[in-house]
């Protein structure tokens, strides 16, 4: 499975949730190879429960999800791991864990049971360090560090991994607005030099349309839009996914969309759920 082309992953008929409730049912998506794709949508929407489908943190309870042509159900942890990584919201460390130690679990998925650490392990985790600029924080204690320099030592572990998809669940969540600047651009370069498949659930939406290639609009567990976000971040689908009246015009510094609410304009969107 694991190759230097970028990674196909394709969902059919995909139902999700969880045993007494399902939040996503029929859903078919094809996420573009290589691409920064950007999840939006209101709360309780299904975003989350899409990431954590992929990522296999949720059974799908119908459907498929296939990466290359295989569904992931039938490929082994470990094998799944070396090509896809996750960011949960709210990622946790033990306590007095350093960042160097934390990169390093990384590597758990590319080292057998009884293989030592490597030279190799060592210029991988270095260089996710490095691509992060948190090699600096290298001795410091997790813990210690503001919410901006957590959230670059977590994509570092994650980009120690090696994965072809990186998937991430709200990484601005808690930041400032410089902070979460700092990270999207971050996430966008390793798109750009390494060729690493992005796939991230966002809330701000004028952030996402600015740094993605591609939006998933969902709604009610369902996609309601799916395109570059200059044809599908409408005032359409800005009312039918968040039930807001909003005016969307292109951004001055870069001609993204840019979604501009009318005041007085919330409502009830066309598919609650």
């Amino acid at each position: 499975m694991t190759d230097s082309s970028p990674p196909r992953l394709t969902v059919q008929g995909l139902a999700a949730g969880y045993p007494n409730r399902r939040v996503i049912e029929g859903l078919d998506l094809r996420l573009t190879p290589g691409a920064v794709t950007m999840i939006i949508g209101a709360n309780a929407c299904g975003k989350s429960t899409l990431l954590g489908t992929l990522a296999r943190v949720h059974p799908p309870l119908g459907g498929r999800i296939e990466l290359d042509g295989v569904d992931i159900a039938t490929v082994s942890r470990r094998r799944f791991a070396q090509n896809v990584g996750l960011l949960p919201q709210h990622p946790t460390a033990p306590d007095g864990l350093t960042v160097a130690e934390l990169v390093s679990r990384g590597r758990h998925p590319h080292r057998g049971v009884f293989q030592r650490w490597s030279a190799a392990d060592t210029a991988r985790v270095d260089d996710a360090m490095a691509k992060t600029r948190v090699a600096d924080l290298a001795d410091r204690a997790v813990g210690d560090l503001s919410g901006g320099q957590r959230q670059r030592v977590w994509i570092a572990m994650a980009l120690a991994q090696e994965p072809r998809i990186l998937l991430l669940d709200e990484p601005t969540t808690f930041l400032d607005l410089s902070h979460q600047i700092e990270v999207l651009d971050l996430l966008r370069e390793l798109n750009r030099t390494d060729g690493t498949t992005i796939v991230a659930v966002l809330h701000e939406l004028n952030l996402a349309a600015r740094y993605a290639d591609e939006l998933v609009v969902m709604s009610g567990g369902r996609v309601v839009a799916h395109g570059a976000p200059t044809d599908v971040l409408t005032s359409a689908v800005v009312a039918e996914a968040f039930g807001l009246d909003a005016v969307v015009m292109p951004d001055p510094l870069t001609a993204t969309p840019l979604v501009i609410p009318v005041p007085g304009g919330v409502h009830a969107a066309t598919d609650a759920g």
